[in-house]
């Protein structure tokens, strides 16, 4: 997936939140933990909708949701 965030006033109001689905999260949680960037150390959480979710807020108060369903799992 590419995504492409824009800086231009007007775009959006401040601090939105855009939210993925996508497989292999405990993964890719432990990638963003394993760089030890000083200020995101994002938590790896169970949600009320049955997914797992990690938040990443980046400087400028933008939220990114990263979830993984958990009923796709105890489908297989």
């Amino acid at each position: 997936m590419c995504l492409h965030l824009t800086e231009h006033h007007g775009d959006a109001c401040p601090g939105p939140t855009v939210f993925v689905w996508m497989t292999g999260i405990d993964e890719f949680h432990r990638e963003l933990t394993a760089k030890s960037y000083k200020f995101l150390r994002p938590g790896l959480k169970t949600t009320f909708y049955d997914a797992k979710c990690v938040e990443v807020i980046d400087p400028f108060g933008n939220r990114t949701w990263f979830n993984e369903d958990l009923k796709h799992d105890r489908a297989s």
